[in-house]
């Protein structure tokens, strides 16, 4: 007699395929324009391309230090110095990872025990509660504010106790396209002085701010960088997300426990990607032209959204505009999302998702890092379709 396997409890029981695959299947598969997943469609720097076939050429095709190859880590310092007045250790403080998703999993991992409280914003990027749960930790969302998606400081302050291990902020954040602003940050101290807290940084989005706004790094406050773990992605900045490649700045203490954990998930991040970007890098103004680049393209999708009944949000940064639909429909925005992907040929995110309670205030996310004729199709198509 067959023994019958009895199937282990699962680790992640809420957790299924994410949005961000559904939504893009669908589209591929209804021939619908992806305007859900945040990726570009048009290519990376052919300069960039070329360095990464040179290094592959020039034989670095084999393991990249684990930490990260030391060229690349000494120009993300050079960067982050210039960028922020603060130059951190390339040998004890930087770490380059397989994109900043799994340095998040990495920093959570590292530092989250069993019972450990970790304060999370929400809506929030789907990787926090995951990665929180499956270190034995406790997530304790609190929801940014429905108006203008900025930080309640008090409920953050009434969140916090003896077991808050860590708390998580993000900007310019994902899904809202909000950014902190000074006076975040000396809320944040605030709260944090005195106490054993630490903090992680995702600031993936750092040099896609619009309007003249300049990004509020962690990295600018030495109380605030002395406990937290920074974390930022190369695939954000040069338009080439599927190389998955990211960094974290942190304390030297702190990334000594990030790379404890780092080197049994993946090791080492591609060689030759690194190699690339350490020399790419030199050039500035490769990531200083960013803000104008997309802003454009903002500015572009809400002048020609005008022609739709969708009532566009503010976006002060990332590549992602949000919308309101709650004057056009009294559906879940799950539902209104799938709709519009199989009718109308458009796909787009539901913001609901971002929520652990699914708070649904009938608000999608669409991202406009796509090119100007993309844009156009997906507009066209939107206003054409009875909404």
């Amino acid at each position: 007699m067959l023994h019958r396997i009895v199937q282990p409890a699962s680790k992640l029981p809420h957790v299924g395929t994410t949005i961000f695959t559904v939504m893009s299947r669908l589209a591929v598969e209804h021939g619908a324009i992806n305007l859900a997943q945040g990726f570009p469609d048009f290519p990376c720097d052919p300069a960039l391309v070329e360095l990464v076939s040179q290094a592959m050429r020039s034989g670095y095709n084999q393991y990249a230090p684990m930490e990260g190859v030391v060229a690349l880590r000494e120009r993300i310092a050079e960067k982050t110095e210039q960028c922020y007045g603060f130059a951190p250790d390339p040998i004890t403080e930087i770490t380059v990872t397989s994109g900043a998703t799994e340095a998040i999993f990495a920093a959570i991992a590292a530092v989250v025990h069993p019972g450990d409280e970790v304060i999370v914003l929400e809506p929030c990027y789907d990787s926090y509660l995951p990665a929180i749960e499956l270190s034995g930790g406790k997530a304790i969302t609190i929801p940014l504010r429905p108006e203008d998606y900025s930080i309640d400081w008090n409920q953050v302050k009434a969140a916090v106790n003896d077991r808050t291990r860590l708390l998580m902020i993000n900007s310019p954040h994902n899904p809202t396209a909000a950014v902190l602003k000074s006076a975040d940050l000396q809320e944040l101290k605030r709260i944090v002085a005195g106490t054993n807290i630490l903090i992680l940084s995702d600031e993936v989005y750092e040099h896609i701010l619009f309007d003249g706004q300049a990004h509020q790094s962690i990295l600018t406050d030495p109380q605030l960088r002395e406990r937290s773990f920074v974390i930022s992605s190369f695939g954000k900045t040069f338009h080439a997300t599927g190389w998955k490649t990211g960094y974290c700045i942190a304390p030297a203490w702190l990334s000594r426990e990030l790379r404890k954990v780092h080197q049994f998930l993946t090791f080492a991040g591609f060689t030759p990607v690194q190699v690339a970007l350490a020399a790419y890098l030199k050039e500035p103004t490769h990531y200083q032209t960013l803000p104008n680049f997309y802003q454009k393209k903002r500015d572009y999708f809400a002048k020609l959204m005008q022609a739709t009944p969708f009532r566009l949000l503010p976006s002060h940064g990332t590549y992602f505009q949000l919308a309101s639909i709650a004057h056009l429909t009294d559906q879940p925005d799950t539902d209104f999302t799938l709709h519009l992907t199989k009718e109308a040929g458009v796909a787009t995110i539901p913001v609901s998702v971002f929520y652990r309670d699914h708070t649904d205030q009938r608000v999608v996310r669409f991202c406009f890092a796509k090119k100007e004729e993309t844009i156009e199709k997906a507009v066209e198509r939107l206003a054409k379709y009875p909404l």
